[in-house]
């Protein structure tokens, strides 16, 4: 059922995507801190108890969408797909292509969540959900791959995703959807669940480990390193 808001004819879902643009504009301009609810609330043209009917707090905001398109992310996965392997690599280019749709307003939210450590780590544990979301998806479709395979699959996946995704946001041209599917592909080749990718007895599980409070861009960098030379 849809909320009745402020704003006579926006339904929830494009009332949101204001908001979150709306506040994102601010916290840009302003900062993330010297933004209040109720600047966001009067930039946006809504009452206060609206905010809060839709977001608990400044932080929700800023990863809104994120929560929108882990919704979507486990539909997808919930239909059926004749290769399940592929459809977790197409999930992960439907939330790329969903960011790169709106790349300025990804751009300015990038560089408020650089400026504020606690919105840094609800983005690497965001992140993680993804990973997760992937990881029990593939153990209950292909309940018989050892659970290493799967585990370093969904990591790989979702490296080389984020890596092109900030990349992308950061304005280089070669970080594109047509580049993800060529990683990805790459990562299926490797873990052998591409087609005409050698059997996976044949095939070795790239696993890597890294200490706590490694960079990710350090983490993505050393799997995309591994993944150049083991397909060259």
């Amino acid at each position: 059922m849809t909320e009745r808001l402020d704003t006579p004819g926006i339904d929830a879902a494009d009332f949101r995507v204001h908001v979150v643009t709306q506040a994102i504009r601010l916290f840009a301009e302003n900062g993330y801190e010297a933004t209040t609810v109720e600047q966001i609330a009067t930039a946006a043209g809504v009452s206060r108890r609206t905010f809060f009917r839709q977001f608990r707090s400044k932080e929700d905001v800023i990863f809104a969408d994120h929560e929108s398109l882990l919704q979507q992310a486990g539909d997808y996965l919930t239909s059926e797909s004749d290769d399940p392997w592929a459809a977790v690599c197409r999930t992960a280019g439907l939330v790329f292509d969903r960011f790169q749709e709106n790349r300025e307003l990804s751009e300015r939210r990038y560089r408020v969540v650089q400026r504020v450590p606690a919105l840094r780590d609800r983005e690497i544990v965001t992140g993680v959900r993804y990973e997760r979301l992937f990881v029990d998806y593939l153990r209950n479709v292909v309940p018989t791959e050892p659970v290493l395979k799967v585990i370093g699959f969904a990591a790989a996946v979702t490296a080389c995703h984020n890596h092109l995704l900030r990349n992308m946001i950061k304005g280089d041209v070669g970080a594109t959807a047509d580049a993800l599917d060529r990683a990805l592909l790459d990562v299926r080749r490797t873990f052998g669940v591409a087609p005409g990718a050698p059997s996976q007895e044949q095939d070795a599980v790239l696993v890597v480990s890294y200490p706590p409070g490694t960079p990710v861009e350090e983490i993505t960098g050393g799997i995309a390193a591994q993944l150049s030379r083991r397909n060259p």
